[in-house]
């Protein structure tokens, strides 16, 4: 077990003042799978002002000492150490009225969501596991600890937390786990749009996120209803062997586990349903679908509340998610002016998740891509000319040329520019201004 200094300090200085102390929760599950926690979580018989006491050499922060939480700071590791307690009851749907501190770790314990995250590290024993987080630890199940429902009553955000927990673990959800999390799921609305949002992000960035979001589709539309119409909606096209969620779960689990491309992937084609329309061979079209699913994510996103920037990022890339990229000098220096080479990189990563998602003798496509991929780089190793700032003139320059001030200045650089990228003049200061003059 690789716990770190500061884990053990802490521990030791609780056990030296007569108190019980084990690393807990989520750290005893990354630990128990091989993995090196990133946060450390820590339960105590001590209560908060004995807290206070035994760590009064140190920096803490008063996290929510009401609750029972204290942080104490060792170095540069945050230590968030909690007294035993039991939970009140639960009025809100998300916070507990009240708490009561105990002596005993199995209450502690009891209170926790599922039994992968209710064990303790014992610094001298091992595990302390009274719910048997172990075994299911090892069989890859989720499970509720004590009456599902109780928990997901006390606490509905503990929903998206299992499914978001099966998705980046792999794993499968108990069946009464599962029921109740069904049962319970408009309890959601009691949850703020922000924790939504945290522990959907997680969601869709995880392995398995595309048999968990097809499993607990209706989980899903509670919060997205917009989706629902993409369920089983058949595409009747050739290029398509998948109805339309079907192909964006598989579109989301292809594409890199970034958030931005995870959303973007989710609502690419949501508009689908909108504009579906049958020709006379009857073939399937959706017609303006990118257009129509960019308008239906704006205001999914604005529920959801996610940043300014990385909704302006999700719904660009949606807007945009199958622009072809002509393998084409002139057309690929235009692509990297209107997106720059950040987003050029997402929307190939969109194409080729999305080719990757539909019927197999069109993934020809995703060693084109490649090729394009291979020219963006290349352009932009040579620092080819593709924005205003790499033009050999400035505005100054045109100005000493005659070009009168004013919005004139912008419009010729801009044609300048043009002129660049398409290969009609270099992109030198004598070139440039002599073009400028001819075209006077």
């Amino acid at each position: 077990m690789r716990i770190p200094e500061a884990v053990l300090d802490a521990v030791a200085q609780l056990n030296a003042a007569g108190f019980e102390a084990y690393p807990v929760g989520g750290c005893v599950r990354d630990l128990l799978s091989g993995k090196q926690p990133h946060d450390w979580d820590l339960t105590t018989s001590a209560t908060p002002d004995e807290m206070l006491a035994v760590f009064q050499n140190d920096r803490t922060v008063p996290t929510g000492l009401k609750h029972g939480t204290l942080t104490v700071i060792k170095g540069d590791v945050p230590l968030e150490i909690t007294t035993y307690r039991v939970d009140g009851n639960y009025a809100d749907g998300r916070h507990p009225d009240e708490v009561t501190f105990t002596r005993s770790l199995t209450d502690d314990l009891a209170r926790r969501d599922f039994t992968v995250n209710a064990m303790a590290w014992d610094i001298k024993n091992g595990v302390v596991d009274p719910f048997f987080g172990q075994e299911d630890l090892k069989k890859g199940i989720i499970r509720c600890v004590g009456d599902a429902d109780t928990r997901f009553t006390e606490d509905a955000l503990r929903i998206l937390r299992g499914l978001r927990f099966a998705s980046v673990l792999g794993f499968e959800i108990e069946a009464k786990t599962a029921t109740a999390m069904r049962r319970q799921k408009e309890r959601l609305g009691l949850v703020s749009a922000e924790r939504i949002t945290e522990e959907m992000t997680k969601l869709l960035c995880g392995k398995a996120v595309d048999t968990v979001l097809d499993d607990y589709r209706d989980i899903l539309a509670f919060f997205i209803p917009e989706i629902s119409p993409t369920f089983d909606l058949q595409q009747q096209n050739p290029h398509h062997i998948h109805d339309v969620f079907t192909h964006t779960l598989k579109a989301v689990a292809a594409v890199k586990a970034e958030p931005e491309l995870r959303w973007a992937m989710l609502l690419h084609d949501i508009g689908k349903a909108k504009c579906f329309t049958v020709d006379e061979d009857g073939i399937g079209h959706f017609y303006g679908h990118a257009s129509i699913s960019e308008k239906m994510a704006k205001d999914i996103l604005a529920r959801f509340r996610l940043s300014s920037k990385q909704s302006e990022r999700i719904l660009r890339l949606i807007k945009y998610h199958d622009l072809p990229f002509p393998n084409e000098r002139p057309m690929l220096l235009k692509r990297l002016h209107k997106f720059g080479e950040e987003i050029c990189l997402q929307l190939l990563e969109m194409q080729d998740a999305d080719c990757t998602a539909q019927a197999p003798e069109y993934r020809y496509r995703l060693e084109e891509n490649q090729r394009i991929r291979d020219e963006l780089q290349r352009l932009c190793d040579e620092q080819a000319c593709f924005s205003l700032k790499d033009l050999a003139v400035s505005g100054d320059d045109l100005l000493a040329a005659g070009v009168p001030a004013g919005r004139t200045i912008g419009k010729t650089l801009e044609r300048l520019l043009t002129a660049v990228m398409d290969g009609r003049v270099e992109n030198t200061r004598e070139a440039l201004l002599q073009l400028v003059r001819k075209e006077k």
